[in-house]
């Protein structure tokens, strides 16, 4: 019997950096974010008593001149918003940080407020106007792609008024359940092993070695999250109401239209990816954790040991110079150039890897304006998939800084691509630790962990997308009780991670965490396509090495300027075809093979 206190402590993971958002302002009470709120609000007013009702007339370098005045008071607003969502994500718990994050929230958006008659009234031109415009007018081609990418909502725009409407009580509206959402989940603490944990490090643990921890872990989360469920289910029926309220009126077919004409990317391209992978299910996921049972020496697999380390594997622990280093070198034998922007955000405050209470749980990139630069926030423990996540979150920054050179409305990159660089980053990051690991029993181990990676990237998220759709469309019929979500959500999983696992009635409150189904309703199949997208690619790159860096280069700058057939053309990929899918898929599969053959 292992007993908690016996659990061996991990080592410390070193000092780790936190970010200063001086580059963005210097205070909350500075001058500079004062003077920008004022100018803005200025400039916004003036802007719109010149140009509201007058853009027919402005001509084709009118319009250009227009557009890129527009560009630079919302790349401002932009700032201010960024600078607001990164201190609160440092410390959501302090409520002088939340009213701060509240108040410049409804300050930009009563200035921004004057702005929402730009797109639409742009949408209102006649094409052939446009078209000729774009002809004649360097200046204004050069937002061509930003253009197209505004009138593809043509058909869903609605009146001057509903849209700023609309606009104007997102604050109180669809943003405040989002900060609740925050605010909830950076409250909660887990009892797990006679400490009191955060979500993040609750949810760590189950990935730990000893196994009565893992279940301690796993029965603590469910406890808690049972414990606040009426809230979170509150929450997300109030959500999905409003999404279906919107869609209604704007006549979305689908709940998911709106996100994939968001992200550039066809209907009939997502249901294949999501029939492909459903399709897999049995050859992936089942029969991979089928696998997992055996090695621990069972027929079943408990829900909390679905992450954990392989029997006898004493993890390594990875301090944070070391992530470093590992992450760096993984990047420069790529590519020396990806590697030079790549260290500008370990040489810069630019990254916050420590974990406090009050901190946003997770990872994630904020691209801020092109005029300043990326931030990346982490929970490094010192675990290799903590330094899977740098490798993620650094390519996420490394995309967004090369995307910046196209300016405030052109870098913005659709989410069909945006997970590209961070995927790609974790292939080379995990190469790398694959390839310095001469042990056997470790290597097994770490590809053990890739496999569980790409699963959750893959897997994973293509049932929480399923499970999104299912809440989605069930909700049109009424509000859906927190019994109802539960059992929903152990369908949906049970489904794609297969017979093995074993759940508890614990595990059924484990959907209520996750940030995607609050802050971006469908978001989650864009892992699916990015990891199947960067295995399409990482083959194209071993097969044919030569160019292949400056190409992919060429694909992250391109931001939102280009779609993903245009930019995957000249790989020789297109994401349209069913078979890219499955190419995606068989790295996946040859993993498994290669454990099964192992035994």
């Amino acid at each position: 019997m292992n007993d908690l206190t016996r659990s061996p402590t991990p080592a410390p993971p070193g000092d780790l950096p936190a970010w200063t958002l001086d580059d963005l302002y210097p205070g909350r009470d500075s001058a500079a974010l004062t003077e920008d709120l004022a100018r803005s609000a200025i400039a916004a007013r003036d802007f719109h008593q010149r140009v509201k009702g007058h853009i027919p007339a402005l001509g084709a370098a009118g319009l250009a001149a227009a557009i890129a005045e527009f560009e630079a008071i919302d790349e401002t607003l932009s700032r201010l918003l960024s600078y607001a969502s990164l201190v609160y994500a440092g410390d959501m718990g302090d409520p002088n940080v939340g009213k701060f994050y509240q108040t410049l929230q409804e300050q930009v958006s009563d200035i921004s407020t004057g702005l929402v008659f730009f797109t639409l009234e742009i949408n209102r031109l006649d094409e052939d106007t446009l078209t000729a415009w774009l002809a004649q007018e360097p200046a204004l081609a050069r937002y061509g792609s930003w253009l197209h990418n505004t009138r593809i909502f043509i058909p869903h725009q609605l009146s001057d008024e509903l849209e700023r409407l609309l606009h104007e009580k997102y604050v109180v509206g669809r943003a405040a359940w989002n900060r609740l959402f925050d605010e909830t989940v950076a409250a909660l603490r887990f009892p797990v092993g006679g400490d009191s944990l955060t979500c993040t490090e609750a949810l760590n643990k189950l990935s730990d070695r000893d196994p009565a921890l893992r279940r301690a872990a796993g029965h603590a989360i469910g406890q808690v999250l049972g414990d606040n469920i009426r809230t979170f289910a509150l929450i997300t029926n109030t959500l999905v109401k409003d999404k279906e309220i919107e869609d209604r009126w704007r006549q979305y077919p689908h709940p998911t239209s709106a996100r994939n004409r968001g992200n550039r990317v066809e209907d009939s391209v997502v249901e294949a990816l999501v029939a492909a992978v459903k399709a897999a299910y049995p050859a992936l996921s089942h029969r991979y954790y089928a696998l997992k049972a055996r090695w621990f020496g069972n027929d079943r697999l408990d829900y909390w040991d679905r992450n954990a380390p392989l029997p006898d594997l004493e993890e390594r622990m990875h301090p944070w110079t070391d992530a470093v280093d590992t992450v760096l070198g993984a990047y420069s034998r790529f590519s020396p150039a990806l590697a030079t922007v790549a260290r500008r955000f370990f040489d810069q405050p630019w990254i916050d890897a420590q974990v406090r209470p009050g901190k946003a749980p997770g990872a994630f990139a904020h691209p801020t304006v092109p005029s300043v630069h990326p931030y990346l926030l982490l929970n490094y423990q010192g675990r290799t998939r903590d330094v899977m996540t740098l490798a993620h979150e650094l390519g996420h920054g490394i995309h967004q800084v090369l995307a910046g050179a196209q300016g405030h409305l052109l870098a913005d990159t659709p989410l069909t691509l945006a997970e590209t660089a961070s995927v790609f980053g974790e292939m080379l990051t995990f190469r790398a630790l694959l390839d310095a690991e001469t042990d056997p029993h470790r290597r097994r181990g770490m590809l053990a962990a890739k496999v569980e990676d790409m699963l959750n990237t893959v897997v994973r998220q293509i049932a929480f997308y399923d499970f999104e759709m299912r809440i989605h469309r069930e909700r049109r019929n009424g509000e859906i009780t927190a019994d109802r979500l539960g059992q929903i959500w152990l369908e949906v999983q049970t489904e794609s991670l297969g017979p093995v696992l074993r759940f508890d009635d614990g595990y059924r409150h484990y959907w209520s965490y996750i940030p995607h189904f609050v802050h971006s309703p469908f978001y989650v199949y864009a892992y699916a396509f990015g990891d199947c997208l960067v295995n399409s690619l990482y083959a194209v790159y071993l097969e044919s090495p030569d160019g292949f860096a400056d190409r992919y280069l060429t694909l992250l700058s391109a931001g939102g300027t280009r779609g993903h057939r245009d930019l995957l053309a000249p790989f020789g990929l297109d994401a349209s075809d069913p078979a890219f899918w499955d190419k995606g898929l068989s790295v996946v599969r040859g993993f498994i093979d290669s454990l099964d053959a192992e035994g």
